[in-house]
């Protein structure tokens, strides 16, 4: 067995054993120098095993991954297509430079701070590639705790209040995702997602109800997870409240909830679903455009600069599960190429809005008029690059999303309230930033002192790095459209990730043979012989 044939399950092994290296090193100050380095190496050796992944799941190939040999679905199975290899890469391109930023002084405020951070990374990646709900539970609890403490690193007031909040929501939603882990188990005696996709339609209609109950619960978790309204509400003041390079990385953090939606509802639940076809298709675009709306709006309002960026986190969510909640192969191509793009402004802005605080003294990240800050025409030109990207600007990225989702949506009976609600909220976004703008930057008081001393090019690279993947995304739009494109076409081939995942079920068998209800076997089949990472 290579090295290649361990692949899938690298990503989420690295920054875990990274994360218990980091323990044993510490972070006294003597030691910190040594953690920086291991952590900076491990997230890059991440970045090349995500990117080699893209690389191969751009073959069309699902790799499966089954750890300790047991077939699915009593195993656990780990499954990389192209969706997941995608938010794998992104994951990795948000991960680096923000612990770049934070080896620049952040992480030297708190304690533990890589070693959370690898743990954090764990979780991402393992929702990203686990192939049952239960782990996925599993990987969300890993990514949560990290991030509980991460969202308090450094301290302060508003900080710890904020964080109690924050990890109150999500031990509750945690309590929903059990419960509806718990209602779909009951109804098909699975949890792995291939299974579930061959079961879910043979459910009949009386029991599909206790099914339907339980994929609703399990929205309000995703939903929650991804900052959906009226469950975005945390989102603005968690987010604002943490330090530039954990809301940076945060970024993705909606993006798991997104991309849970997409797998569990768009795929499990999808048109092919029987009794349950389409079960959130009434809810999830209404709600999905009053998440642009109410993002946008709050984004106009905000009193400070993060929050500024944290609402238009909500705002460009709204905009992604427009795309899903349009239930269309061209619509979700749109929505996970703007996925890649707004993830990558969002979490620049982040790193900006840190350093525009570190540089006007006690003014801070408040949008009121305060000192001049010391580069002005970095800081501001990296502002306005953002701004035109998260805006929609051509020839920016954003502004391709946009269109490919506007060009999708056309036939649909929702086709004016989605372009009328983009396009408004496009230009709210604008009129949001140049405000800010303005006032950090035009309306700078010359009768005060700086308030705070040049950054140097260490602690800015990061944010140009994320901007520069916006216009990289730009320039190669047409390959990543072309890989979109084909990732929601293999999320629509629900009998391939079937055959992939359950061979031993005869291949085609697997969507004709089979049962629909389970019973789980209490030891492991003796006549089965281990079973290797299957490549299909």
């Amino acid at each position: 067995m290579t090295l290649a044939d361990h692949l899938p399950v690298l990503p989420v092994l690295l920054p875990a054993l990274t994360a218990v290296l980091l323990l044993f090193i510490g972070d006294s100050p003597a030691r910190l120098r040594w953690a920086r380095g291991v952590a900076l190496v491990s997230v890059a050796l991440g970045a090349l095993l995500a990117f080699r992944l893209v690389e191969q799941a751009g073959s069309g190939a699902l790799a499966v991954y089954r750890l300790g040999g047991w077939p699915a679905p009593f195993g656990i199975v780990l499954v990389v297509d192209r969706l997941s290899a995608l938010m794998l890469a992104l994951s990795a391109a948000i991960a680096l430079p923000v612990l770049w930023q934070a080896c620049a002084g952040w992480d030297a405020r708190g304690r533990h701070f890589h070693a959370l951070f690898q743990f954090q990374l764990m979780g991402l990646n393992g929702a990203f590639v686990t192939g049952d709900l239960f782990n996925l539970f599993v990987f969300f609890e890993v990514l949560l705790i990290a991030s509980y403490v991460l969202m308090v690193h450094g301290l302060g007031r508003e900080r710890l209040r904020v964080g109690l909040h924050y990890v109150a929501l999500n031990l509750l939603a945690s309590v929903i995702f059990l419960a509806g882990i718990a209602l779909v188990y009951a109804t098909t005696g699975t949890l792995n997602l291939a299974d579930l996709a061959v079961r879910v339609p043979r459910v009949p209609a009386p029991e599909a109800a206790l099914l339907r109950a339980g994929a609703l619960l399990l929205l309000v978790v995703f939903g929650f997870k991804a900052a959906l309204v009226p469950l975005a509400m945390w989102l603005p003041a968690t987010y604002a409240a943490a330090s530039a390079p954990v809301a940076a990385l945060f970024a993705i953090m909606t993006k798991v909830g997104v991309y849970t939606i997409l797998r569990v509802h768009g795929v499990v639940f999808g048109a092919d679903a029987g009794a349950s076809a389409l079960l959130v298709q009434p809810l999830l675009l209404p709600l999905a455009l009053a998440t642009c709306v109410v993002g946008v709006l709050g984004a106009m309002a905000a009193a400070t600069l993060p929050r500024l960026v944290a609402w238009l986190t909500v705002a460009s969510v709204g905009s992604i599960l427009v795309a899903l909640g349009l239930f269309g192969a061209a619509a979700w191509s749109a929505g996970l190429f703007y996925l890649v793009h707004s993830t990558l402004v969002v979490a620049a802005l982040f790193l900006l809005s840190g350093l525009v605080a570190a540089q006007r003294g006690e003014t801070g990240d408040a949008l009121t008029p305060g000192p001049r800050v010391a580069q002005p025409a970095l800081l501001g030109g990296l502002l306005v690059l953002g701004a035109a990207s998260a805006t929609g600007l051509p020839p920016l990225p954003g502004f391709i999303g946009k269109l490919m989702l506007l060009q999708a949506a056309s036939s649909h009976g929702w086709a004016v309230a989605v372009w009328a609600v983009v396009l408004v909220v496009g230009l709210l976004t604008l009129v949001g930033l140049a405000r800010a703008g303005s006032v950090v930057f035009w309306a700078a008081r010359a009768d005060l002192p700086t308030g705070g001393s040049a950054a140097a090019w260490h602690a800015w690279a990061p944010a140009v790095l994320l901007l520069g993947g916006g216009v990289v995304l730009s320039v190669f739009a047409a390959p990543v459209q072309r890989y979109t494109d084909a990732a929601a076409a293999q999320l629509q081939d629900r009998a391939a990730y079937a055959r992939a995942v359950l061979p031993e079920l005869g291949g085609e068998r697997a969507e004709s043979a089979r049962p629909f209800r389970a019973t789980t076997p209490s030891s492991a089949p003796s006549s089965s012989p281990p079973a290797r990472p299957v490549w299909p």
